[in-house]
């Protein structure tokens, strides 16, 4: 009997080309979180009469805006590309869909924290503030997780195989940053909804990360690699240690409120980073890429075929139109 052969491609080549991105694509995931999060924080600071929580949101989900377009231009390497994926709007396109959310967003948000600045007594413009900041809040949700479904719909296997969890781990590290800024932002006797949402948001990123490490399989070996495992593990164990103080600390001691704002952001950081890192390693190794297709194969071929099936592979009209933005 000759025995399987062992893959090797082309004298070990890559199979797939690795991204072009840099950290500093991590860097603009992580800050577009922290907006959206502190966006969704400060608007509940706002109707619950929280107006140091709802400045501090207002203010530094603001700044932290400004700063992730910076990286995000920096990656695109021209402003104007920005400005290009605005002139049309595909529903089925994650890119475009991120590019408007991200628009609308930014605008409701910078109008929000305008306002701020504007005296007590001038009441509509106050009003209107209230009501961009309510509408930045809803939309925050889109924009923490519209950069894991974009990822998630290019070839790169650690990305794609995760594309069930990543939205949900986006979306908890986004309120866990968001809750760390508040907590560091706010007296402790205006943080409860920055402490509740650090439990809530860093339970459903470690939940859901743990999830996607049981279902990943073959490319799980992606994030045992040196530079993804050093961000992961610093992960979890700043988003626990920032979680648990929040929860029983943050209460008591501003200190304590600051450290665990702190070990959340540093923890929602190193979240970004070790996904970013884990899929450009997924692309380095040719074992990530043919692996999980022929483990595919093998269930296509052990399930039993229903009428029909087998004319051909279907394929959604966008799996190959956002596929190589990974690359731009």
């Amino acid at each position: 009997m000759v025995p399987r052969a062992d893959f090797t491609s082309y004298y070990g080549r890559p199979v797939l080309k690795p991204p072009v991105w840099k950290e500093d694509i991590a860097y603009y995931f992580f800050l577009g979180g922290l907006s959206a999060g502190s966006a969704l924080l400060a608007a509940g600071g706002d109707l619950t009469g929280r107006p140091a929580l709802r400045r501090g949101g207002r203010l530094g989900g603001l700044a932290a805006l400004i700063g992730g377009t910076y990286y995000l231009i920096v990656d695109l390497g021209r402003p104007d590309r920005f400005h290009h994926m605005l002139r049309v709007a595909k529903p089925t396109s994650p890119m475009s869909m991120g590019t408007w959310a991200l628009s609308v967003f930014g605008g409701a948000l910078g109008a929000a924290a305008a306002t701020e600045f504007v005296p007590e007594r001038w009441r509509v413009v106050r009003g209107l503030g209230s009501a961009a900041g309510v509408a930045a809040a809803a939309v925050a949700p889109a924009v923490a997780s519209y950069t894991a479904v974009l990822i998630s719909h290019t070839a790169v296997p650690f990305w794609n195989t995760a594309k069930d969890e990543l939205p949900f781990v986006f979306v908890g590290s986004a309120a866990a940053s968001g809750a760390g800024l508040g907590l560091i932002v706010a007296p402790r006797d205006q943080a409860g909804p920055a402490r509740r949402l650090a439990v809530l948001g860093a339970g459903l990123e470690l939940a859901a990360s743990q999830r996607m490490e049981g279902r990943l399989g073959l490319v799980r070996g992606a994030i045992e690699e040196p530079t993804p495992k050093k961000f992961f593990t610093a992960a979890r164990a700043l988003t626990i240690g920032g979680a648990v103080g929040a929860a029983l600390f943050a209460r008591r001691s501003r200190t304590a409120a600051v450290l665990s704002g702190a070990a959340l952001l540093a923890g929602s950081l190193a979240q970004r980073l070790g996904v970013f890192h884990a899929g450009v390693v997924s692309t380095e190794d040719p074992k990530y890429v043919v692996g999980p297709q022929r483990q595919q194969l093998a269930e296509r071929e052990r399930r039993p075929v229903s009428p029909g099936e087998g004319l051909g592979p279907k394929t959604s009209p966008d799996a190959h139109g956002d596929a190589g933005l990974g690359g731009h």
